[in-house]
């Protein structure tokens, strides 16, 4: 079983860490909760949203909804420039751009007045941060990062884990990460390890 058992409840406002060996379950975990993966028994819920159940369509519809990704790599489109990598998921979603919201999301995590800048101008922490902006843009209920600071040296993973932090209270977003670098929790509320598919 890739998960056995498995009960977790994140709360908004907060930063929960997921930790454990490679081939552990983490990866799993997240994967469900993202309603990625259709478990074979249990539940996702997330903001009272049955994320574990029906089609792709219907689940990738919640996803847009409810959740933000935040993955190792920013994936940032290279022909669009800062702000725009943000807009673009009101396109996806079929809003009217609000510019407003994008500058106020970059200046929350440190980019203000880099709206028009071309993202290959931008260094490796400044693309996270665009990554961040990116993930939250869509007002979610819950954050999943998988190895945000796996690339980033000790000092810009602090600075990505702190804007983490203060991103989930102030916008009262439940978080959770994925991490290998313990180093890295003693910015998150909560510790949850996986062993061999089960909760320690």
């Amino acid at each position: 079983r890739a998960l056995d058992q498995v009960s977790l409840q994140v709360l908004p406002g907060t930063v929960t860490a997921i930790v454990g060996e490679s081939g552990s379950g983490k990866s799993t975990l997240l994967s469900s909760m993202a309603g990625l993966l259709q478990p074979t028994e249990g539940a996702v819920r997330i903001a009272g949203e049955l994320m574990s159940v029906g089609s792709e369509e219907k689940r990738s519809e919640l996803r847009r909804q409810h959740i933000g990704m935040i993955f190792q790599q920013p994936n940032l489109l290279e022909s669009l420039s800062v702000a725009e990598q943000l807009l673009i998921t009101d396109h996806l979603r079929g809003h009217t751009p609000r510019r407003e919201r994008a500058e106020e999301l970059l200046a929350k995590v440190g980019l203000e007045g880099l709206g028009s800048r071309g993202v290959g101008k931008l260094s490796g922490g400044q693309r996270q941060r665009v990554n961040i902006a990116r993930a939250v843009m869509n007002d979610p209920d819950v954050l999943l990062a998988d190895e945000p600071t796996s690339a980033l040296d000790q000092e810009l993973s602090q600075e990505i884990m702190q804007l983490l932090q203060q991103v989930s209270r102030d916008l009262g977003i439940a978080t959770c990460v994925v991490t290998h670098d313990r180093g890295m929790l003693k910015y998150v509320d909560e510790v949850v390890e996986v062993i061999d598919g089960k909760i320690k």
